[in-house]
């Protein structure tokens, strides 16, 4: 008879993927992420750990962990399999997040900062998916091959911390490194709502990535986290952009 610690070992975390498996129930929320720049800095595991839900830990490439400063515009979301809500739908927004992973091998994004234009959708996030969403003045452009982006933190935190981020957009990607699938391919939220740590699974089509090149950096947002203030001190270990996928949220599963 096998034993019950082996019964309950945990599971490894599953392959890297570049398409999303489809959602097992109800579409609670679809939207597009366009217009997004990736940076990403390696980091000792032990750093990231203290921030995951109670029974997620970081996920790991290569030994180490990773945090992301990802800016981009948000179009057409919506709840369910709705057209997109008019001008609430449509933001831009950045956020700070690190990757997790958890007892069921499922991967995910835990995120330590979002910095939204919609002061409504900062408030329906928080309060439905207990996620740091904080509101903020944003501006962004894409420009052939330039892209600029820029915040300023206004709500509920008394500092009000900056990022000016802007890259200059380099060749397709044609198959994605293990590592770039590592920190895109990403199907699933790590969070914890009312003391139980929960796992929202997304989908979407493969990523169209291109490398870039950081041409400016000026950040608060990664300090203001309490991770060590990475883009002070090292020049980001990767930094990939892309036009955009569609994406789809289904219900919350448990951790």
């Amino acid at each position: 008879m096998p034993d019950v610690a082996q019964q309950r070992a945990p599971r490894g975390p599953e392959p890297l993927r570049a398409q999303g498996a489809p959602l097992r129930g109800p579409v609670i929320m679809t939207q597009w992420w366009r217009d997004i720049t990736f940076v990403h800095w390696k980091v000792p595991p032990e750093l990231v750990a203290p921030f995951l839900a109670p029974g997620v830990r970081p996920d790991l490439f290569d030994g180490s962990a990773w945090v992301g400063l990802i800016p981009f515009r948000m179009v057409g979301a919506a709840p369910g399999l709705l057209p997109g809500v008019p001008w609430l739908g449509t933001f831009w927004e950045t956020n700070v997040r690190v990757y997790s992973t958890d007892d069921h091998g499922r991967r995910g994004v835990t995120f330590l900062s979002l910095e939204a234009q919609r002061a409504a959708v900062v408030l329906g996030a928080r309060a439905a998916f207990n996620v740091p969403y904080f509101w903020a003045r944003m501006t962004g452009a894409v420009q052939g091959r330039q892209a600029h982006y820029e915040t300023q933190r206004l709500w509920p935190h008394r500092s009000r911390p900056v990022s000016r981020l802007s890259v200059t957009v380099g060749d397709a990607v044609a198959e994605p490194s293990p590592l770039e699938l590592f920190l895109t391919a990403r199907f699933g939220l790590h969070t914890s709502l009312l003391n139980r740590s929960l796992w929202v699974p997304n989908t979407h089509g493969p990523w169209p990535l291109h490398r870039a090149v950081l041409t400016r950096l000026d950040d608060e947002l990664v300090q203001a986290t309490g991770i060590p203030d990475l883009p002070a001190r090292a020049a980001p270990d990767s930094v990939l952009y892309s036009p955009g996928v569609r994406t789809r949220f289904g219900l919350p599963q448990p951790v």
